[in-house]
């Protein structure tokens, strides 16, 4: 499936303290201008989770590729690294993948040619806005410019 160029953002980076601050802060404003406020804090968490994972593991000298596709129904988070250790999924959680899994409606790693991916995503259709605009009064109903109602006596 192609994604419109307005609904998809990459960016190639090493992994450093600063950076993944910056970087949580960027895929805010993305959601935001993408209309998902109600997505910002749970994927900013799981998307910085994975994030820290790559600097735990393959270091602040490794480099990442962050991508976010929504497809105005589904929301994906990626992370692909060059190391080629598979993340696991401890027992007992606290942390790590089981805070990712714990907020993403699916997640999945998988192998790459120069490392691999670690992704998720989360159902994130856009909301219905409504107008703000008072619609028109229906012929021959009273309005509040007619004054008030008086009852002959």
């Amino acid at each position: 499936m192609t994604v419109p160029p307005d609904r998809h953002y990459l960016v190639e980076l090493r992994v450093t303290a600063e950076r993944v601050s910056q970087l949580r802060r960027i895929v805010a404003a993305h959601l935001r201008h993408w209309n998902l406020e109600l997505h910002v804090r749970p994927v900013c968490r799981a998307a910085e989770e994975l994030l820290v994972n790559v600097r735990r593991h393959v270091g602040d000298t490794g480099r990442c590729v962050l991508e976010l596709r929504w497809t105005g129904r589904h929301l994906t988070v990626s992370v692909a690294d060059d190391d080629p250790r598979m993340p696991r999924l401890l027992e007992g959680g606290g942390g790590g993948l089981s805070r990712v899994m714990a907020l993403s409606d699916s997640w999945g790693t998988c192998r790459t040619t120069d490392g691999k991916v670690v992704w998720f995503t989360r159902y994130a259709e856009s909301p219905c806005t409504t107008g703000l605009l008072p619609q028109a009064p229906l012929p021959g109903g009273r309005t509040f410019l007619d004054g008030p109602v008086t009852e002959p006596v």
